[in-house]
């Protein structure tokens, strides 16, 4: 008859076994994220010669460059603050609809479920092109207002037409974000209070929107990162006058192949994004 296993030796296998679960993501992340963003950070540090050759060698000149040129210090602020409204008005959009839906039961609940998911089947490039067809010129919307005589507005090829496209897009990412944070949400809890004579904007004040808020934190983090790192959306919908960080990363890289200044600029991105990281995490352990 076998000894009984040890301790020590349970622990040394379930310490194996969780090694050999993580061992494969971590050699994914390791070779698939944290090579290229190492190579990242040493291309910034890279020179570029008048002629615009990159040279590699070990220079601060180009986050010099972002330091001292106020049109960086603005573009990142125009970023961080367009990409804010973003999903201020991704959330108000999506509130009410998420919250319909968690009440909802049986098939309508898996049909308005489809619904919701069913853009994301879709390529952001063929819904962008969509909403070209409404906000353009000639659009469905500037031909509605034309028609009841009234005067045609400026829709694209500015930040109106982007934050319109983007809280669409963005909108089924966070109404599956706020359905995930739903869980402490009991209808029982909110009768109780309508039942002792709380008004509903009591009841929605005191109870449904604090039970609520790791699913709003969850999807302001999904949708504010997914704000600052789109592109396609903002250079087809803002026409090359809308200046934010991805799209100024692409000019950089392929456009002027100064591609020093693009990995500064994507360090940068990263660095809005760990800050994201941060506050997420203050505020969920603030609001748990």
């Amino acid at each position: 008859m076998a000894a009984p296993a040890s301790v020590a030796e349970v622990r040394n296998r379930r310490l194996a076994l969780v090694v050999a679960l993580i061992a494969p993501i971590a050699l994914v992340n390791a070779f698939g994220f944290l090579v290229p963003v190492l190579n990242l950070a040493r291309m910034s540090f890279y020179e570029v010669e008048p002629t615009g050759a990159m040279r590699e060698a070990f220079s601060l000149a180009t986050w010099a460059k972002v330091v001292a040129d106020s049109f960086y210090a603005e573009l990142i602020f125009n970023s961080v603050t367009v990409s804010l409204g973003i999903t201020l008005l991704t959330l108000v959009c999506s509130y009410p609809i998420a919250l319909y839906l968690h009440r909802s039961s049986g098939t309508w609940k898996t049909i308005l479920l489809v619904l919701v998911i069913s853009p994301l089947l879709t390529s952001a490039v063929v819904r962008t092109y969509g909403w070209i067809a409404i906000l353009s010129e000639n659009g469905l919307v500037n031909n509605a207002l034309a028609a009841l005589g009234l005067e045609r507005m400026r829709l694209m090829f500015n930040e109106t037409g982007v934050v319109i496209g983007l809280t669409e897009i963005l909108m089924p990412y966070m109404i599956l974000a706020l359905l995930a944070g739903f869980g402490r949400l009991d209808r029982q809890i909110e009768e109780a209070a309508s039942t002792l004579g709380a008004p509903p904007l009591t009841v929605f004040r005191r109870i449904i929107l604090p039970l609520t808020l790791p699913g709003i934190a969850l999807g302001c983090l999904l949708c504010f990162v997914l704000a600052v790192s789109s592109f396609i959306t903002p250079k087809l919908l803002g026409g090359g006058r809308v200046f934010l960080l991805a799209t100024e990363i692409y000019d950089q890289a392929i456009v002027t192949l100064n591609w020093p200044l693009a990995a500064t600029l994507s360090i940068l991105v990263l660095v809005i994004f760990g800050a994201a990281l941060v506050l997420y995490t203050r505020a969920l352990r603030a609001i748990m």
